[in-house]
């Protein structure tokens, strides 16, 4: 309350000479209500009536409720403006530039002080706003984090396309403030569940282009917005105000692409982007609704240094593959006579891929004297005899790929019994999905209910996954990763008794292993599993179970075909084991026909088969 006061009270000598307006009571709430004010504030309604602001921080308001009363904030701020201008750098107006702009035109204010705003004032001359860049980089399993992409915004100065470099632009990102070093399960938890505080930081844009396209191997995509300088400038005000101040942070909602549609609205009022996410914030999803809002001049393409890699060394072959790896532990193999009797075109292939092969290995080390040596000799080879330019071709862009929820809707029959079956995903994709846009082998799955209604009117939950995430990365001569799954939540499989008897069991699984490319567009892969296990036909209250996940996936003219086994072999003498065949026929970006058949095995039942035909419609 104290810190509220002080700057009120050093300011109430000045009060004779200056003196905010008294505006009546109809107009601060017509000004309140502005959608340009709430933005600034960050306000929305709150579901219990009322308003309620995403900022978690006391130290953004003004007004002792400045978080849930927009009118007594704007008063509270108008009040503030007119304080005494020797309070320099900790005046309101150099601390809220984008408030004073905003209520200056509004008001007409022609009498407010004139502080020295100097540390504002610096700090906006070296950021130079003139134009927008939305960067999205592209999901990365590997990372908990960025398992759905990220966010952030560029920030170009003047005449960035024809004398500039982006290296020198200033990179606006919002993320989870993390203190510690909290694992991956603690740290997806706390992101669930709102355990992190959230600040946004704008930091030179070499440092994450370094971070993501370098240490993470993701693929940015950069979309030029068609901004003014005077929109960016609106922007970068209010990321002033936005300084060290507090969010609440949360995954799926109020996330990295959530906020960053906040501040578009600033620069531009009246998008109202973030009305299009009421309960999730998908970053695929937020970079579509940028693209239809009309904001999107340009799009360019960045691969990762891994995409890079690869394809310089599609063209190779097995005997130059061996010189990449050779060249890329030890350089001094340049002099070999062996591989100088390879044509020249040859080799300058081969020491280019080597060069990237250590490059990519040393990704986020510590450079050492050995990979320093190697890399100069290789840049030494590149130089005296150049590789033709390196052509990367272009996925289809992430935006374009289908959203994220998911309506099922199956018709099918098991054994005898048939039954008509209502799904709902929350995000976002699974092996057997629409492709355009999304990686062949990556699944995440979060929060899929399935209901199933059998003959009789017979109602039964069917399945419940929490989350369900794969990663099927095929290796490669060069590369070799490792492949993995986890999943956990509510599933049906074969109880005692008739063949139609289910028992819903919870489970917590996981597994990993290899994936091969076995042709073009066809993927094998093998995993050795373990599984957790509550089950009310098992004696004991969790059961574990070791076994294996091998298979197929196979991109075909209609969509994605799927062949898999599984087997999981308990410790009590259970033993469960499925065969599955799916099929996708991708009707249009958001619209699937998915074929599914199954076989199961269980030492406790009858073994069961089962059919269905399902629509899948993907809808934000």
């Amino acid at each position: 309350m104290l810190k509220r006061l002080l700057p009120l009270l050093l300011g109430g000598a000045c009060a004779a000479l200056q003196a905010a307006p008294q505006l009546p009571a109809t107009r601060l709430h017509e000004l309140a209500a502005d959608p340009s004010w709430l933005a600034l504030g960050h306000y929305q309604r709150d579901r219990l009536g009322g308003w309620r602001s995403h900022v978690d921080d006391d130290e953004f308001f003004l007004a002792e409720r400045g978080e849930r009363d927009p009118t007594a904030e704007l008063a509270a701020t108008l009040a503030a403006l007119y304080q005494e201008p020797a309070l320099a750098d900790r005046h309101p107006q150099c601390r809220f530039p984008a408030r004073t702009r905003w209520l200056r035109e509004r008001l007409d204010l022609d009498d407010l002080p004139q502080p020295q705003c100097h540390e504002y004032a610096a700090w906006y001359a070296d950021i130079a706003p003139h134009s927008t860049v939305l960067v999205f980089p592209a999901a990365y399993l590997n990372s908990p984090s960025s398992m759905f992409g990220h966010t952030l915004l560029r920030i170009d100065p003047p005449g960035i396309d024809t004398q500039g470099s982006p290296l020198l632009s200033y990179a606006l990102n919002f993320g989870a403030y993390i203190e510690g070093s909290d694992n991956s399960i603690l740290y997806a938890w706390k992101g669930l569940m709102g355990g992190y505080p959230g600040l946004f930081a704008l930091l030179p844009y070499r440092e994450k282009l370094a971070e993501y396209s370098r240490l993470e191997n993701r693929d940015l995509w950069e979309y030029r917005l068609n901004l003014s300088a005077a929109e960016t400038g609106r922007m970068v005000e209010h990321v002033w105000e936005l300084r060290q101040i507090q969010f609440d942070y949360y995954f799926f909602d109020e996330n990295c692409s959530y906020r960053l549609l906040e501040l578009l609205e600033i620069a531009r009022p009246g998008l109202e982007l973030t009305d299009q996410f009421p309960l999730t914030a998908i970053p695929a999803d937020t970079v579509r609704a940028v693209q239809q809002a009309g904001l999107v001049e340009r799009t360019d393409y960045r691969p990762s240094r891994e995409k890079e890699l690869l394809a310089r060394a599609e063209p190779l072959n097995g005997t130059e593959l061996e010189w990449t790896q050779r060249l890329a532990e030890d350089s001094a193999a340049l002099a070999s006579p062996a591989f100088q009797a390879l044509p020249a075109e040859r080799r300058a292939l081969v020491q280019d891929a080597a060069y990237r092969l250590i490059r990519y290995r040393k990704s986020g080390e510590e450079r050492d004297e050995g990979s320093a040596r190697d890399s100069y000799r290789l840049l030494q080879a590149i130089n005296r005899n150049p590789p033709p330019r390196l052509a990367v071709e272009r996925p289809v862009p992430p935006e374009n790929g289908h959203e994220s929820r998911t309506w099922q809707l199956a018709l099918g029959s098991r054994e005898d019994q048939s039954f008509a079956e209502y799904g709902l995903r929350m995000a976002y994709h699974d092996l057997a999905d629409n492709l355009d846009g999304f990686p062949l082998g990556a699944q995440i799955e979060i929060a899929q209910l399935k209901l199933r209604r059998y003959e009789g009117n017979h109602w039964q939950l069917q399945q419940l996954d929490l989350a369900n995430i794969r990663s099927l990365t095929p290796r490669s001569a060069l590369l070799s990763p490792w492949s993995w799954q986890v999943g956990g939540g509510l599933e049906r499989v074969i109880g005692k008794g008739r063949h139609d008897d289910e028992q819903l069991v919870g489970h917590l699984s996981g597994g990993a292993g290899v994936t091969w490319p076995l042709a073009e567009g066809l993927l094998g892969f093998a995993l050795a599993t373990a599984r957790l296990e509550q089950n009310e036909d098992f004696a004991a209250f969790i059961s574990p179970a070791a076994g294996f996940n091998a298979g197929l996936l196979w991109r075909n003219r209609l969509g994605n075909l799927g062949l898999e086994t599984r087997a999981d072999y308990f410790h009590n003498g259970e033993v469960r084991r499925e065969l599955s065949l799916t099929q996708q026929w991708e009707i249009a970006a958001n619209l699937g026909l998915r074929l599914a058949a199954r076989r199961e095995f269980s030492h406790m039942g009858a073994p069961a088969s089962e059919l269905s035909l399902q629509l899948r419609w993907y809808h934000y």
